[in-house]
Parts: C-alpha cells; structure tokens; sequence
C-alpha cells in the first residue's frame, strides 16, 4: 500500500508541469482556430483536404497535448488506471497518424517536401508511439515513465507550434506573392 501511495504521488509531482504544458496545448488550440479563419480570408483558395491534411492535424496535436495533461493530473486511484488512459490516448494517436498519412497523399493543392513529411507524417507518430511505450511501462517504473510521457507530450506540443507557424507562413508568403503578381504592369500594354 505504501509503495502504491509513493508512486501515485509521483504524478502529483508532475502537476505544475502539466498545468503548464496543458494549458498552452489548449490556448495553441484556441490560437490554431485563428490561423484557420485567416486562411479562410486569404485569396488563395484551400481545399479542405488540404486543411485536414496539414491544419486539422495540428488541433488534434494540441488537443492531445491537453489530454495527456489532464490524464496524468487526474486523481487516479492505480496506475494501471492511467496506463490504461495513455495507452488508449497512443494507440488513437498511431491510429490517426495512418489517417493523416493518407490524407496528405491524397490532397493535391499543395505538394508536401521532406520538411513537411518530417513534422506531419514522422514526428507526431514517434510521440504517441513513446505515449503507447510509457503506458506499457507505467506500472512497472513511474519515475522514469514519467519522463517520457512528458518527452512525448513536449514533443506534440512543438510540432503543434512548429505545423501552425509554418502554416500562417505559407499562407502569408503566398498572400505576398499573389500580391506582387497583380500589382504588376502588364508588359503586352
């Protein structure tokens, strides 16, 4: 009972930490709607399997980010409990990758380069892959578990913020350039 109770307290360490990772991943959330809506306003039309290959993806990364947080604060009464919770947040995680995979092959508005393959299609299954990891583990060695679960939850948390940037980028350059190519004269006059 004793070792039961040292090793559910290990997760109340943590608490700061997840207050901190899980309230960015839900304010980025919040952020990642404002990209969309501007995307929604710019001249260059987007389609939306180009949105649910590379936008959507980035909100369901923050939104993890946000579960793994809560799961790991909640009050739980066995690790086994939140292995469980993580290991079901990895496996839907790995699960959606296939999907986002196939969604980014088969869009055709915008061609992918290694760049984007690397933080869309490799990354984010290598951090619910550590989740699914950790929560095989859990039970056996929380201390150190524990660390991974926060690698893979960091993990999210940039490629969210690296895919978002990257994103309002694209659309921006792509604004400028359009705008460059109708302000200028036509040479046949």
């Amino acid at each position: 009972m004793e070792e039961a109770t040292r090793t559910l307290s290990a997760l109340g360490e943590w608490g700061s930490f997840y207050v901190i990772v899980g309230s960015s991943g839900a304010a980025l959330t919040g952020l990642q709607f404002v990209v969309i809506a501007l995307i929604a306003e710019s001249r260059r039309p987007s389609t939306g399997r180009e949105i649910s290959a590379f936008g959507t993806p980035t909100v369901i990364h923050f939104c993890a980010v946000l579960l793994v947080s809560a799961i790991v604060s909640a009050p739980w009464h066995s690790l086994s409990s939140v292995a469980l919770a993580l290991g079901a947040c990895g496996f839907a995680g790995l699960a959606y990758g296939v999907i986002v995979i196939t969604r980014a092959r088969q869009q055709t508005g915008y061609r992918p380069v290694f760049e984007d393959w690397l933080w869309h299609a490799v990354l984010p299954p290598i951090a619910y892959a550590l989740i699914l990891i950790a929560a095989s583990l859990l039970t056996g060695h929380p201390q150190q578990v524990l660390f991974l679960v926060a690698l893979a939850a960091l993990l999210l948390l940039f490629i969210g913020i690296h895919n978002a940037w990257d994103t309002i980028t694209y659309f921006t350059i792509s604004a400028s350039q359009e705008g460059k190519e109708t302000s200028e004269p036509d040479s046949d006059r």
